[in-house]
């Protein structure tokens, strides 16, 4: 097999084990597409955060968070307050469920395009875990492939696209199981009992 193949594969196989977990970005883009709402700005803002932040990995620029100690730190408490804030939202949803969950449809109830980029951008940027995955984890694996580290790259972005994009569109094939109003106050309650989780990781790792 080629070596820029084998690079390319392995960085397909890395990059979807690492993206492939239950998470505060991955349920967000899964409550998304349930919602069939801004799904394809949801899945372009993860992939294309991925790519860069993969690429800035395999450049070396996780040397930066070696370099700079409290730069880690300060991505922690800001990411935990941030997990606890929406996780604080999620259960009041799932305590009171309202009809906006139920009836995403409704043009008049869905919420507004820039208040979904913010959140998926926070979502993403600020959780310092995918950091670790992407600059200090991937860069470390792809410079084990010398020269292919950036056909390593071109794999593990791929398997970010197609991971959020199948994430993201096939969602709707839940839809008959969340037209439900039970099922979104079970997924709702997951997403507060799951970023909460995170969040006190993230807190114990500050301590």
């Amino acid at each position: 097999m080629p070596a820029p193949l084998l690079a390319g594969l392995s960085g397909l196989g890395f990059g979807l084990s690492l993206i492939v977990a239950i998470g505060a970005q991955n349920l967000y883009v899964l409550r998304q597409g349930l919602r069939r709402e801004h799904v394809g700005a949801v899945v372009a803002i993860c992939a294309a955060s991925d790519a860069i932040l993969i690429s800035a990995g395999v450049a070396g620029a996780g040397a930066l968070l070696d370099a700079v100690p409290w730069l880690g730190t300060a991505m922690r408490w800001g990411g935990a307050a941030f997990l606890l804030a929406y996780a604080a939202l999620a259960a009041r949803r799932s305590l009171h469920p309202g009809d906006d969950a139920l009836r995403a449809d409704d043009a008049g109830l869905r919420t507004g395009l820039l208040t979904v980029v913010g959140t998926t951008a926070a979502l993403t940027w600020l959780n310092p875990h995918v950091y670790l995955d992407t600059l200090v984890l991937m860069g470390s694996v792809a410079a084990g492939h010398g020269d292919g580290r950036w056909w390593f790259a071109v794999g593990a972005v791929l398997a970010s696209v197609t991971w959020f994009a199948a994430l993201g569109y096939g969602a709707r094939l839940l839809r008959p199981l969340f037209a439900r109003p039970a099922a979104w106050r079970v997924l709702d309650g997951g997403v507060a009992l799951v970023m909460t989780a995170i969040a006190v990781g993230l807190l114990v790792g500050v301590a």
